[in-house]
């Protein structure tokens, strides 16, 4: 680490990795004495790094928060890490323009031979999961709402229903989901009084206000969104009788798919369904014995089913 230009950038690297840094320690670092880590320090402010000097003692060095970003550093591993984490959100649905765009500059200022080798690897990599076809909100939306969750003020939405219908309505929101390649606001809807689930791709706009909020002891997002999405109506209203233990089905049965509840002799499952014939296969697919309690059409498509099965194990 000779050259001054390269120790100058190690110590760009070096506070960026950590939120603060002894001169003493970047000197031991850099392999350099404190005054040429102070004349370092200078240089990063020169090219509009805003590096901040703490004197006394126990001062140090950290960076700024300022209207100029410095440059982003990464070794091979996080440049590695980076690129995969991308892969890996693009294939569950992560909003597409930004992820590929992301993903795109940094495949670009990778070494050669790093990028060669990440290239491989995304080249032969394979996922057991679909890919998730994203519904991405605007991303200034996304962090609106995220900063009025964790600050507690209100915010006014323009909503567009599944309709097509646009309302304003103002929401408490408790907090974000990303589920099944959509995103999610659940909050305290003043317009109906209850508790709301959103999906934030239809949001058009998010205004914070200056009323904050409480949010209720036991307030789980996930497990409210999950829930009501499990109570989407569908064309079947759906209840069975599972010989199992709750602890066992709630393995097996994703919360968005269906209620679960323990009952005599097994579990109650509740759900909506448009097509019987998919539950049926759900229902076998399971391997536990089970009663039908509705609706009755359920009890013929499992009939047509074992009928099919029995014709494949026939052939």
């Amino acid at each position: 680490m000779s050259h001054p230009t390269t120790r100058i950038l190690t110590m760009l690297e070096l506070l960026q990795a950590h939120h603060r840094m002894g001169g003493a320690e970047l000197a031991r670092r850099l392999g350099v004495d404190e005054r040429t880590v102070r004349r370092y320090a200078a240089r990063l402010e020169d090219l509009g790094v805003p590096v901040a000097a703490e004197r006394g003692r126990y001062g140090g060095y950290r960076l700024m928060p300022g209207y100029k970003l410095p440059p982003l550093m990464l070794t091979d591993d996080e440049a590695t890490a980076v690129v995969l984490g991308l892969l890996a959100g693009r294939r569950a649905g992560l909003p597409g323009e930004a992820t590929e765009s992301a993903l795109a500059k940094v495949q670009r200022v990778l070494p050669a031979a790093l990028r060669d080798r990440v290239q491989a690897l995304q080249d032969t990599l394979g996922f057991t999961f679909a890919a998730r076809d994203a519904a991405a909100p605007a991303t200034a939306r996304l962090l609106t709402l995220a900063e009025a969750a964790r600050a507690r003020r209100r915010v006014r939405l323009r909503y567009r229903s599944f309709k097509g219908e646009t309302g304003e309505r103002d929401l408490d929101p408790y907090g974000l989901v990303f589920h099944s390649g959509r995103w999610y606001v659940t909050g305290h809807d003043h317009r109906s009084g209850e508790v709301r689930t959103f999906r934030v791709d239809r949001v058009e706009s998010a205004e914070p206000g200056d009323a904050t909020y409480d949010v209720p002891e036991g307030t789980d997002p996930v497990r409210h969104v999950t829930a009501s999405l499990a109570r989407v109506p569908y064309a079947h209203e759906v209840e069975v009788l599972l010989e199992t233990t709750l602890d066992e089905a709630r393995r097996r049965i994703p919360p968005a798919t269906a209620t679960l509840a323990a009952a005599d002799g097994g579990v109650l499952l509740r759900t909506r369904a448009d097509r019987l014939d998919g539950m049926a296969q759900m229902l076998a697919g399971l391997g536990w014995p089970f009663t039908v309690r509705r609706p009755a059409e359920l009890r013929q498509a499992v009939r047509d089913l074992a009928d099919t099965l029995r014709a494949q194990a026939d052939r």
